[in-house]
């Protein structure tokens, strides 16, 4: 069985600039190359983005695979694989199963990738980002980038936190 990162994309590797349309809109983290170089050594690394301005009518689904197909490429150019990208267009009244915290992408990734999820890692600015792995019985990771500042109360107080996708990263490896 494979270990995993599962990653939130907008502030976590890149700058939340809102419901991004376009590849001219991305802007990476300082640090987010180096950590993912660092993980992807001992781990599966996956994307697990909810874009809601799909399902608010904002956004288009092929300006949010333009987005992702620009970050992966990216990633890719400097030797970064990322075995998958899930995507959530729902907007929060749809209920749907695959909004993060549940685990529906986990398992998704288990089932294609024979991911183990308790040996698994989730990294993200959002609670949802944290309780994803964690829920599941893995481990989850707050950032403090992007939105992570902002919602630090909503977490319970065990939670692990640290500063950038940097800082994840070398606590990851720390424990693996």
């Amino acid at each position: 069985m494979n270990k995993a990162v599962f990653l939130d994309r907008d502030g976590t590797l890149i700058e939340d600039r809102g419901h991004l349309s376009s590849p001219e809109e991305v802007v990476f983290f300082e640090e987010t190359f180096d950590a993912l170089i660092k993980l992807q050594v001992s781990f599966k690394l996956f994307i697990i983005t909810y874009q809601s301005g799909i399902g608010k009518g904002l956004l288009g689904q092929r300006d949010v695979e333009s987005v992702n197909a620009y970050v992966n490429n990216t990633l890719l150019e400097k030797g970064i694989k990322i075995t998958d990208t899930y995507v959530c267009p729902h907007k929060n009244e749809d209920f749907c199963s695959c909004k993060k915290p549940n685990p529906f992408f986990l398992w998704k990734s288990a089932a294609d990738y024979g991911i183990n999820i308790l040996e698994s890692y989730s990294v993200g600015d959002h609670p949802s980002d944290y309780h994803l792995a964690e829920d599941a019985g893995g481990k989850g990771i707050y950032v403090l980038t992007g939105h992570g500042i902002k919602h630090l109360n909503e977490l319970p107080e065990n939670a692990l936190t640290v500063k950038d996708i940097g800082e994840a990263a070398d606590i990851i490896l720390a424990q693996k």
